[in-house]
C-alpha cells in the first residue's frame, strides 16, 4: 500500500486529485492545502510520495522542496503550467503531471512510485548490510590486551579458537595451536570478548562462533576449526543455536 499526500492550495484541485487516486489507482491520500501544513506533517510521518503543486501563495513548490535537501519520498509535480518541466527535472522529481491530469498518465505514475519504493527499500537494506560489514571489519582488526607472566600480550580475537576454564585459571587456545595460560577465571575472558562473536557453550568453554565447523545434535557437541570437540550444555543449547 502506498502512502501519498497531495499538496495544493486549491480545494477543488485537491478533491479532483484525491478522487483520481481513489478511483483509478485505488489509493487513498491525505490532502493538504498549504506547504506549512505539509512540512509539519512530514516532520513526523513517513510517506512514499507527495503530489506537489507549484504555484501556491505561502511558498511555491520548489521553495518547499528546499526544506528537504535529502528526501526519502518521491516527488510528483502537478501543475497547469508547462514552463516548470525543466526545473522539475533538476529537482529530481519522479514524474511531472499536467493539469487536468490524465487517468492513464496517473496510472503510469503510480507504477513509477511503486518501483521507487521498492528500490528505496533495497537501497536501505544494502546500506544496513554495508554498515554491519564495516562494523565487523573494524572489530576484526581490533585487538584485546592480556596480562601474562609480567607482560602484556595483544591478541586479535579472530586468532582465538576457544578459551577453557581451569578453576581460577584460564587457557586461551589460538588458531596456530599456541596456548596462553592466564591467572584469570573464564568470566574474565567472556567479558573481554563480549563485543566479539564469542559464546559460552558450557561452564568450562567459551568459543569463537566463527570457528564452529559442525554441531552434533544427538551427542550435543561442536567441532571447531582445529578439530577440537567440545560439549554444549543443555541449558545453553537453544541460545547457542540462535546465535549461529
Amino acid at each position: 500500500m502506498l502512502d501519498v499526500i497531495i499538496i495544493d492550495d486549491e480545494p477543488k484541485a485537491l478533491q479532483s486529485m484525491a478522487w483520481e487516486l481513489q478511483t483509478f489507482a485505488k489509493r487513498r491520500s491525505r490532502d493538504i492545502l498549504s506547504c506549512a501544513e505539509a512540512k509539519q506533517y512530514l516532520d513526523s510521518n513517513v510517506v512514499d510520495c507527495i503530489f506537489l503543486d507549484i504555484e501556491m501563495p505561502d511558498m511555491d513548490g520548489f521553495q518547499f522542496l528546499e526544506l528537504f535537501p535529502t528526501r526519502n519520498f518521491a516527488v510528483v509535480i502537478t501543475t497547469a503550467f508547462n514552463q516548470y518541466a525543466i526545473k522539475a527535472i533538476k529537482e529530481k522529481a519522479l514524474d511531472y503531471l499536467s493539469k487536468p491530469i490524465d487517468s492513464d498518465d496517473l496510472m503510469e505514475c503510480i507504477d513509477k512510485i511503486k518501483l521507487f519504493k521498492t528500490d528505496s527499500s533495497i537501497h536501505q537494506k544494502l546500506e544496513q548490510t554495508l554498515e554491519n560489514l564495516t562494523h565487523t571489519s573494524m572489530l576484526s582488526r581490533k585487538k584485546i590486551s592480556i596480562s601474562c607472566d609480567g607482560k602484556i600480550i595483544f591478541i586479535n580475537p579472530e586468532e582465538i579458537v576457544y578459551c577453557e576454564s581451569d578453576g581460577n585459571y584460564c587457557t586461551i587456545i589460538l588458531e596456530n595451536n599456541d596456548k596462553i595460560l592466564i591467572t584469570q577465571k573464564l568470566k574474565f575472558m567472556e567479558e573481554k570478548l563480549a563485543e566479539f562473536y564469542f559464546f559460552r557453550i558450557h561452564n568450562s568453554y567459551l568459543i569463537n562462533l566463527n570457528k564452529v565447523k559442525e554441531y552434533h545434535k544427538n551427542d550435543e557437541y561442536v567441532v571447531l576449526s582445529n578439530k577440537t570437540k567440545l560439549p554444549v550444555s543443555r541449558l545453553k543449547k537453544a541460545l547457542f543455536l540462535d546465535q549461529l
